[in-house]
């Protein structure tokens, strides 16, 4: 029987629009060994939403108790609302073998490698600034005022692409899927974890 070997710990980031959060929901549906991280957010639940599930929500005076314990590997406040990265949940899901997804931004991230240096990043790019305000547009939330902040956010969230590990372009999505997916698939077949996860059948075959 195969040992648990802990899992890792990703980071996953882009700009607003790039498909980060597509991409994300297909590799864990396509991958049973990885996890997405539930953040805690100060912000009001939406329809729709349940606790536990998309967030677990909470009051800005225990988010701040809880930044006073050093409970999160990273938080943020993002307008008027906090959001983190529980330290402990993470720790128990890559304990139980899971490599776990945090879906943050490059500041996060930045957090996350001073407390866990072991963890990996991918960054996703658009293919094109045209491309990005398109899908911007598409989703039909925003006035153009806000697509045009975002757009310029977007400018300065992917100068730091060259911080993370991996660089996927996302052009042809399901080529994409692949390639996030391959990440996942190859860093468990490195020698040192293939040998942990295998030491049983490993002796077996060596004696």
């Amino acid at each position: 029987m195969a040992t648990i070997v802990p899992g890792i710990l990703y980071i996953i980031a882009a700009p607003s629009g790039a498909g980060k959060s597509s991409l994300v929901n297909a590799v864990i549906a396509r991958l049973p060994f990885v996890t997405l991280s539930i953040s805690h957010t100060t912000r009001a639940m939406r329809p729709g939403e349940e606790d536990g599930a998309h967030y677990h929500f909470t009051s800005p005076a225990d988010f701040v108790e809880r930044v006073g314990r050093g409970e999160f590997l990273e938080h943020a406040q993002v307008f008027d609302n906090y959001y983190g990265t529980s330290q402990a949940y993470v720790q128990h899901q890559l304990d139980a073998g899971h490599d776990v997804i945090l879906e943050i931004d490059w500041q996060g991230a930045q957090q996350v490698r001073r407390l866990m240096p072991g963890c990996r990043s991918v960054f996703i790019l658009p293919p094109s600034k045209a491309a990005l305000q398109e899908r911007l547009e598409k989703r039909q939330q925003d006035s153009a005022a806000v697509i045009s902040r975002r757009m310029l956010d977007a400018v300065s969230e992917m100068s730091h692409y060259g911080d993370f590990d991996y660089l996927i372009i996302n052009d042809d999505f399901y080529k994409a899927l692949d390639e996030l997916a391959a990440i996942f698939t190859t860093n468990r077949l490195v020698m040192s974890q293939q040998q942990q996860r295998h030491q049983g059948l490993i002796m077996q075959l060596l004696t």
